[in-house]
């Protein structure tokens, strides 16, 4: 039996990695993509490769419903804006349920503390309604809680030359472990389970990498593979807001870089479970193979896909 399956967040970087794959396992009438713009140019190569393109904004109902038609199974990327996602994620699953789908995968994340003094507490609760509004709608699920991607890491201390300019990292993570997870090894899971959604039908799935790894560590790692001391500081959240503040960086980038490092300190993605490793059936990417990667890549801060 056909299965329809239709990605959204097919643009971005996790969404195009898991198209490039999925594309190569299933019939290519079987794949559609959901974009904002047709006029982007990966939306444009999708289309060239015969994948059918869909246009749709999660903030637009209609388009929504009309994207959903004669899709069976719903590869949902959660939205960027923590303030809004809840309501435009709620337009998602509900043009869901009226069209029908049978099996939504929605991409959340993970995290320890739900209280509203958590650095997250924006995040954890946009995702934490979402998956509600998921489980209530009657649709079959599988929730896909992501660590923090290992990409963010470029994003937190600069790229290479940044870094030999500086010769630290300075971020107010303290002491805390990460649990990063390429995007790579989440497109490959994640197509695995696209494929054979049935076993995974009402599960929730946490995403860790295979390695639990401090700012400190991170630093020692990159000293070795570019041959120069990268010191790592730990600033309190004061002297650091002042410090990215008189280096010139927009005030919603210090926003963003704080509340990650101090949700890092807090332990909120020192997660063990080993969900990825049991469905990708291997380790995740070894951070010392991905940091080697990056540093011989001269690219600029990457601020979008942070969670």
């Amino acid at each position: 039996m056909n299965n329809k399956i239709l990605i959204t967040g097919a643009t971005g970087s996790l969404g195009s990695m898991l198209i490039n794959l999925l594309k190569e396992k299933i019939e290519i009438t079987n794949l559609a993509v959901l974009v904002r713009d047709e006029k982007n140019e990966l939306a444009k190569q999708y289309a060239y490769e015969g994948i059918e393109v869909l246009i749709g904004d999660y903030a637009n109902l209609e388009s929504l419903e009309r994207a959903f038609k004669d899709i069976d199974t719903l590869y949902f990327v959660s939205g960027g804006d923590d303030n809004e996602r809840a309501k435009l994620h709620k337009n998602v699953v509900d043009s869901a349920k009226k069209n029908g789908i049978k099996h939504i995968l929605y991409t959340s994340a993970v995290w320890k503390d739900e209280s509203d003094s958590s650095p997250l507490a924006n995040l954890v609760d946009s995702h934490l309604q979402t998956e509600n509004c998921i489980k209530t709608s009657g649709i079959t699920y599988t929730i896909l809680k992501h660590n923090l991607y290992a990409e963010v890491i470029e994003m937190m201390i600069g790229d290479k030359s940044q870094l030999l300019k500086t010769k630290n990292i300075y971020l107010p993570t303290a002491n805390g472990l990460t649990s990063f997870v390429p995007k790579k090894d989440l497109a490959e899971v994640e197509v695995n389970i696209l494929l054979n959604p049935s076993s995974y039908s009402n599960k929730t799935l946490e995403f860790n990498g295979s390695e639990q790894i401090s700012f400190s560590e991170i630093a020692k790692k990159i000293s070795e593979i570019i041959k120069e001391p990268i010191q790592y500081i730990s600033p309190t959240e004061n002297e650091f807001k002042e410090q990215m503040t008189k280096f010139g960086l927009p005030s919603h980038i210090i926003e963003i870089l704080k509340t990650f490092s101090t949700a890092i300190a807090n332990r909120e993605f020192d997660q063990q479970s080993n969900d990825l490793e049991r469905v990708l059936g291997r380790k995740t990417t070894s951070l010392s193979e991905f940091l080697q990667r990056i540093s011989n890549v001269n690219s600029k801060m990457l601020l979008k896909d942070y969670a």
